[in-house]
């Protein structure tokens, strides 16, 4: 088995987009409408077939602990010569580093979901 796609809530799906598909170069594969007007998802191409999908909510979570239950991290692969370029890109978008490991760099999307950019098995 292989991962089809990866569905994240948000609130604010402009913003979302402006982080997936700007900040971390991902290439949007289709629009779903709402009813009406407005977007309800966006998903974004993830490579070999799978996708990752942010889907319109409701309202904020009101905490996103570590440690707490449910989707811990979506991890992104990245070659190891390209972290500190990375770094040093998320700083500059305003979504600095706030964790790393010797193969993983983490930050918070906009509405605060935990990012991973990863070379495993590969360290720096």
């Amino acid at each position: 088995m292989q991962v089809h796609h990866v569905a994240v809530k948000v609130v604010d799906l402009a913003r979302a987009e402006a982080f997936y598909a700007t900040v971390l170069g991902l290439p949007v594969l289709r629009r779903w409408p709402l009813p009406g007007g407005g977007e309800r998802s966006l998903w974004l191409d993830l490579g070999a077939g799978a996708f990752l999908a942010l889907e319109r909510a409701e309202r904020l979570a009101r905490e996103k602990a570590d440690d707490a239950t449910g989707i811990h991290l979506v991890a992104l692969s990245i070659p190891p010569s390209e972290r500190e370029a990375w770094i040093a890109k998320l700083a500059q978008a305003g979504h600095p580093v706030y964790q790393q490991t010797d193969y993983t760099i983490y930050v918070r999307d906009p509405e605060g979901n935990r990012i991973g950019l990863s070379h495993w098995p590969e360290k720096r």
